[in-house]
């Protein structure tokens, strides 16, 4: 029946039906919490962007520990020599994984340093490209380059200076944290669920149901 769902809307289009249907209470009431939570890491992520950046660190660090685990454990039952190979994987993975557990603020400035390097050289990248392009415009040209000198800029500030990295991808994990949090926890006030269905029925068709 349509009242058993909530129905609160229905929009015919072309041969869609979008259906707005109200969540369960019990949805609602996980999804405001969850929001809650996650505002609150949020707020203390945006506070102290370091710990957020060092934090994603640790939980990679966490997921490389466990498929390297799983790649040993695969590597046991493969027939033949690439068995030895996929338990060495295995066990160097293991073996970066409980290095950057063990040391996380290091493991995360070893990243930011990485980062910072691969910045320099999309950098020059772009120089060279926008110094070599004859075709293009002139101010796509001096757009290019102008990209690049300020990748190079930022790159050697990064490079110099690792904590300024850490905190700028801190507060970068900080904002995305809180547009999520409040995406989760606008579903949970409103308790609004959009559904598609196909085909061209009406009101009455789902009354019917």
């Amino acid at each position: 029946m349509l009242n058993r769902l909530q129905f609160q809307s229905v929009i015919v289009k072309g041969s869609f039906e979008l259906i707005t249907a109200k969540s369960p209470i019990w949805l609602r009431a996980v999804q405001i919490g969850l929001g809650l939570l996650i505002l609150f890491l949020s707020i203390v992520v945006l506070i102290n962007p370091i710990i957020g950046a060092v934090s994603v660190i640790f939980f990679l660090a966490f997921l490389l520990l466990f498929a390297g685990i799983e790649k040993v454990i695969s590597g046991l039952f493969i027939p033949g020599k690439s068995k030895f190979a996929s338990i060495g994987l295995g066990i160097i993975v293991i073996i970066v994984s409980l290095i950057a557990l063990a040391y996380p603020v290091d493991a995360s400035i070893f990243v930011v340093l990485l980062l910072g390097i691969a910045l320099f050289v999309d950098g020059i990248s772009r120089i060279v490209h926008g110094v070599r392009d004859k075709h293009g415009a002139k101010w796509s040209k001096s757009f290019m380059i102008g990209t690049g000198v300020l990748s190079i800029i930022l790159a050697i500030i990064v490079i110099a200076i690792p904590a300024i990295g850490l905190i700028f991808a801190g507060i970068l994990i900080g904002i995305a944290l809180l547009v999520t949090s409040l995406q989760i926890l606008s579903a949970g006030i409103t308790g609004q669920q959009p559904r598609q269905q196909q085909g061209g029925r009406g009101i009455d068709d789902l009354d019917k149901n």
